[in-house]
C-alpha cells in the first residue's frame, strides 16, 4: 500500500507492508529539489517502533518525512 504526500516542493513516498492482520511496517522516501546534493534522494527510511495500524502508519510516516524535510531546508519563511 503506497501513498504520495507533497510537502514544501518535495514528495514523501510512503509504503506499508502488512506484517500481521491489520498491522503494518512502514517506510518513507523523500524525493524532490535539493535532496540530491545531500545524497539522500531516494533513500528508504524505515519507521521504528512498529508495527502500526494503517492510519497510524501513514500519519507517523508523514510526520517523520515532514520533519526530515524541515531539517534539510530550514524553517519556512
Amino acid at each position: 500500500m503506497n501513498r504520495l504526500i507533497t510537502y514544501r516542493g518535495f514528495e514523501i513516498h510512503v509504503a506499508l507492508t502488512e506484517v500481521a492482520q491489520d498491522m503494518y511496517s512502514v517506510t518513507f522516501t523523500i524525493k524532490g529539489h535539493n535532496v540530491g546534493r545531500t545524497s539522500i534522494d531516494g533513500a528508504v527510511v524505515p519507521v521504528r517502533h512498529g508495527p502500526f495500524s494503517e492510519r497510524w502508519a501513514y500519519l507517523v510516516a508523514e510526520i517523520a518525512g515532514q520533519a526530515a524535510i524541515d531539517i534539510l531546508v530550514g524553517p519556512e519563511s
